[in-house]
């Protein structure tokens, strides 16, 4: 494969999932790790990514609260967080998770909405400080560089004491057979942590990410309430999940 074609595998694997590992795209493209990392290290001097130890994260992940139109299907996420909206109401008390579209969310909430707020994400907790009528509570412990998100037992135990109406949640990998999945394993425990202090969790994916998995398992598909994806709920690439106790918006 030449160098040109691994570049555009690269981009096109961190812009889906935001974060990748080196292990997992040298595996994919039959290459040596040595190699991968060249092209990250190329890529990040390009500034078309950026390189993390052991992997890659796009441009777009990192956020502050200065908008960042450089993310990934920007317009389908924007769709999904309008949608999203409609499950919210004055006076409820929701978790919003760390991620992209979760991010878009936190934008969207109109500002005359009387919310409480829970999140471990830095970038969500700013975005939602720019509205006066919503209590942000930020969920802390470690912060993850990468994800800019609280992990690590503090955040876990802090989650162990709240209920929430709704948590919005992201993920990387979503299949109608193997549930939510990613490949952190800190992630994927506060995740489990988040969906258990919800009475409902809603699911935030673009359609891409869709009969996909990796090897950590955050919970089954039937574990979360709704998803929401930009597509139509008859659309057939979502026939499979109506086959479960899942709500599609």
């Amino acid at each position: 494969m030449l160098k040109e074609e691994r570049h555009q595998t690269i981009l096109s694997e961190v812009e889906l999932h935001n974060r990748i590992l080196l292990t997992d795209i040298a595996e994919a493209l039959d290459v040596s790790i040595d190699t991968v990392r060249r092209d990250v290290k190329e890529l990040d001097a390009d500034n078309k990514l950026r390189k993390v130890h052991g992997g890659a994260i796009s441009l777009g992940f990192r956020s502050n609260n200065t908008r960042n139109d450089n993310i990934y299907k920007l317009d389908h996420k924007i769709k999904i967080a309008e949608k999203a909206l409609g499950l919210l109401k004055d006076g409820g008390v929701i978790f919003v998770d760390g991620g992209t579209t979760c991010l878009e969310l936190a934008r969207l909430i109109p500002t005359n909405l009387d919310l409480t707020c829970f999140t471990h994400s830095l970038p969500v907790a700013m975005e939602l400080l720019t509205k006066s009528k919503i209590t942000v509570i930020l969920v802390g412990g470690q912060v993850s560089r990468e994800s800019q998100s609280a992990i690590g037992a503090n955040a876990i135990h802090n989650l162990s004491e709240i209920r929430v109406d709704y948590s919005f949640i992201g993920t990387g990998y979503v299949d109608s057979y193997y549930g939510l999945t990613e490949f952190d394993w800190d992630i994927v425990q506060v995740k489990k942590a988040i969906i258990k202090s919800s009475k409902k969790s809603v699911l935030l994916s673009i359609s891409e990410k869709l009969n996909s998995q990796h090897r950590y398992k955050t919970c089954d598909i039937n574990a979360i309430n709704t998803m929401i994806t930009e597509l139509e709920p008859e659309n057939d690439l979502l026939k499979p999940f109506r086959n479960h106790d899942i709500r599609l918006i």
